[in-house]
């Protein structure tokens, strides 16, 4: 694994010139899509850095989540005694 992207920007002008492509506009191109493609092509060493800090967001959001279902179970059953304790009082002493 590489984290380069191997061009051979003289070997791809010359191509260029032997199909008919002018001298100036096969050295544009290859200018062009040597520039394109070290400043936006994704390496496997990205994907890898990329993949390892989604992986621990996950981690975290997972546990954010049972942390909330956690407290949310907790409130409705404090609620419910509430209730209850609420509605006993009234039939016992209303």
């Amino acid at each position: 694994m590489t984290d380069q992207i191997l061009f051979d920007k003289l070997a791809y002008i010359d191509k260029l010139k032997a199909a008919g492509i002018s001298d100036d506009q096969a050295r544009a191109h290859g200018d062009a899509l040597d520039a394109a493609l070290r400043d936006s092509v994704a390496t496997q060493a990205d994907v890898i850095a990329t993949r390892t800090a989604l992986t621990a967001d996950i981690t975290r959001l997972e546990h954010k989540i049972e942390v909330a279902v956690r407290d949310l179970t907790l409130r409705m059953a404090a609620g419910g005694v509430a209730l209850f304790g609420a509605l006993a009082a009234i039939k016992f002493f209303g």
